[in-house]
């Protein structure tokens, strides 16, 4: 196990109603927020009332800033760092999921930001990380507005942690690159599972996956000796397969729905990093998927993880065995691990499948004829992607291949 030090300072407010408190947590901030959501499913659903309510009870001015997308984009980031600036905003209030979020954090951090947002999402994160290490003058986002979350979506885990992801649909080709840091982890976030009833079906699935995909990102290490996070990890993941399929068959099913949104925030808030490092080769992968072709983070998750699994896992096949064996019950005594390893990965595709995702480029009306490109671009700003196994462009196009 590596040394580590872990802070996770979000006020997790959690349960039925709890939209009542997001009020009493913004008014710790400041009296002026930029209420920053999506296509407007807040205002049907019932969730806008009661933010607003919350917060003209306790004294909090609020513009609005809508319009953002599930892939969200650098364009109307920059709109609402103008807004937040012209209006003073003491802080930024995200209601709604992941791409709000990430949108509410990067307008957070351009606010107080005096160039473009964009040079951080830019940044070499393998070299920017040595030289913070060495001490160097670089590059870092060390400061932004408060953020406030009321989460209506458990997916991306956005709600608790450093990361945010941006598409750079102005000057680089709809470039999708994240950035992490402490500056943007929510100060607080309000989680009422009963506001996830009436999502669409394909937004639960997609949800489950990227939750999924965010503990085996973490799951798939080379550090040894980390059996308290392994069983943790996997603890969480049990929870995602044995509850995504029950918040598909019953919407209103409370104890489901709570169960998912509980994994979301813990899959992604940094404690199960705690002591290894994780992978996220992955995600650096899918995100060129939803660059050029809008598909849903979780959709291009279920496409890509089962063949990066394929692609890496003889580089350390005991960690793909206790998966089998922990997750899917695969016998220990199973003489031929390939096919203990395969049948495991076969087992997560059907999984998939079973929530109506694709798990196939081709299912997604993907061919062939970008597969080079998007692997170029997955390295544009940094030499390999994923810490399990080091992939340059050639493994990424080939972990294309193999998702045809």
């Amino acid at each position: 196990m590596n040394n580590f030090t872990f802070s996770s300072p979000t006020t997790i407010v959690f349960g039925r109603g709890v939209e009542g408190e997001t009020g009493k947590q913004s008014r710790k901030y400041g009296t002026k927020a930029l209420l920053v959501y999506g296509g407007g499913s807040i205002k049907t659903n019932g969730v806008y009332d009661k933010v607003v309510a919350s917060l003209q009870e306790h004294g909090v001015e609020f513009w609005e800033f809508s319009g953002v997308q599930p892939n969200p984009t650098l364009s109307h980031v920059r709109k609402g760092i103008a807004l937040c600036r012209e209006i003073g905003a003491d802080l930024v209030l995200a209601v709604g999921g992941g791409s709000v979020i990430d949108s509410a954090k990067a307008i957070a951090a351009g606010a107080v930001y005096e160039g473009d947002i964009w040079d951080f999402f830019k940044t070499d994160s393998i070299k920017l990380k040595q030289a913070v290490e060495a001490g160097d003058d670089v590059l870092v986002l060390k400061e932004a507005l408060p953020v406030g979350v009321v989460l209506t979506i458990p997916a991306a885990g956005s709600e608790a942690s450093t990361a945010m992801v941006i598409t750079n649909d102005e000057g680089e080709a709809n470039i999708k690159r994240g950035y992490n840091s402490e500056a943007v982890i929510p100060r607080f976030a309000v989680i009422n599972p009963e506001t996830n009833y009436t999502l669409p079906p394909y937004q639960t699935a997609c949800g489950s996956a990227d939750i999924l995909a965010h503990l085996m990102e973490r799951y798939f290490t080379n550090v040894t000796e980390v059996d308290i996070t392994d069983r943790l990890i996997e603890g969480a993941m049990q929870t995602v397969l044995q509850y995504a399929p029950v918040a598909m068959e019953n919407p209103e099913d409370y104890e489901a729905r709570a169960q998912l949104n509980f994994a979301g925030w813990i899959a992604h808030n940094n404690l199960f990093s705690c002591g290894r490092i994780g992978d996220w080769g992955s995600h650096m992968i899918q995100q060129e998927l939803s660059g050029l072709y809008d598909i849903a983070h979780g959709a291009g998750l279920s496409i890509v993880f089962p063949a990066w699994m394929k692609y890496v896992y003889k580089h350390n096949p005991e960690r793909f065995v206790q998966f089998a064996v922990r997750l899917f019950h695969t016998n220990w005594a199973f003489e031929d691990k390939d096919r203990m390893i395969l049948g495991a990965i076969e087992s997560l595709e059907r999984f998939f499948t079973d929530l109506g995702l694709p798990t196939r480029l081709s299912h997604a009306g993907i061919g062939e004829d970008k597969l080079r490109e998007m692997a170029e671009r997955a390295v544009l700003y940094t030499p390999t992607v994923g810490n399990f196994v080091k992939l340059d462009a050639d493994d990424i196009y080939n972990i294309y291949r193999l998702a045809l």
